[in-house]
């Protein structure tokens, strides 16, 4: 098993691609924004690339409608699946994406308690952080809030994660845990006992990072321009006007946020533009900080 990830903006999926020819495989997808329908442009869906390479078999793009919570835990159970049959055909599963949290528990397993509550995180999709934020702050959650930091209290799914396990706690914790996907260890080739993947090694696991912030700024900058050019502002018009919302769990991404209040004049065009480069940035920094913590990822420095 070949696996890329690494920043935005590092061209990711172009190497994949090109590893497809020359392990004879098949993409697997694990970006979190890239499985939703629709959301073409903004999310940096590479089709053109993708379909200049005829017959290849892509996995796990545009799988779920915006409106839908698609969470790690689904993500998992589809893709060890995937895998299980690329394996079968005697091909390389290559996966590619950025969204690490995805990636950790498919490597790694899952290291909670408590399953998640799929009826309560659809009731709690329907509400603002602002109401969420009231949910934890009831006397009986106050203990959850000094664990939470800035960005988490103000991330919605990390706030319907933390009712989720409190839900628990008052209803009787779940006992158990969920197994490891491919592995119970952190070994470069991921095999341990239980390994429902035996004889599928992961043989190449590459991570993208940009040597310096200046030259990742000027990616991203560059990046969020060219997605402008390409129709951002009518791709994010067309999804209202399918009857999607801003509330939605697809829409609740970066670009989608900031042109929908440029759309419904809470800011300026130009104020949206700036709003969605400083969100890329942030992104892209959280995201090294979280993979920098995996000893298996072998890092390439982008210039």
């Amino acid at each position: 098993m070949i696996i890329i990830t690494g920043q935005t903006a590092t061209g990711k999926t172009k190497l994949a691609l090109e590893y497809t020819k020359k392990y004879n495989g098949e993409l697997i997808n694990f970006d979190s924004r890239q499985v939703y329908r629709y959301l073409d442009i903004i999310t940096g869906k590479d089709k053109e690339t993708i379909q200049q390479f005829k017959n290849l078999a892509v996995h796990l793009y545009d799988i779920v409608e915006p409106n839908q919570y698609f969470s790690s835990f689904e993500y998992v159970k589809i893709a060890q699946n995937i895998i299980k049959d690329i394996e079968k055909r005697g091909k390389t599963p290559i996966l590619v994406g950025g969204s690490y949290f995805y990636l950790k528990h498919l490597l790694y397993g899952f290291d909670f308690k408590v399953p998640p509550n799929f009826k309560l995180r659809e009731k709690l999709n329907k509400k603002t952080v602002s109401q969420l934020q009231k949910m934890l702050l009831g006397s009986v959650l106050k203990r959850t809030i000094p664990q939470m930091n800035h960005s988490d209290w103000n991330n919605p799914r990390r706030l319907i994660r933390k009712i989720e396990i409190e839900n628990d706690k008052k209803t009787g914790p779940v006992s158990g845990s969920f197994p490891s996907v491919l592995a119970s260890n952190n070994t470069p080739r991921l095999r341990a006992a239980g390994n429902p993947f035996p004889s599928t090694p992961v043989f190449l696991f590459i991570g993208f990072r940009y040597k310096n912030k200046d030259d990742l700024i000027k990616a991203i900058k560059a990046r969020v321009e060219k997605r402008l050019k390409q129709g951002a502002i009518e791709e994010v018009r067309s999804l209202l006007k399918k009857g999607y919302k801003k509330t939605d769990p697809g829409l609740k991404t970066i670009g989608y946020k900031q042109i929908i209040d440029y759309l419904e004049k809470k800011i300026t065009k130009e104020e949206a533009i700036e709003k969605w480069i400083t969100a890329e940035i942030q992104y892209a920094k959280r995201q090294l900080t979280f993979m920098k913590k995996d000893p298996n990822i072998k890092w390439r420095k982008i210039k």
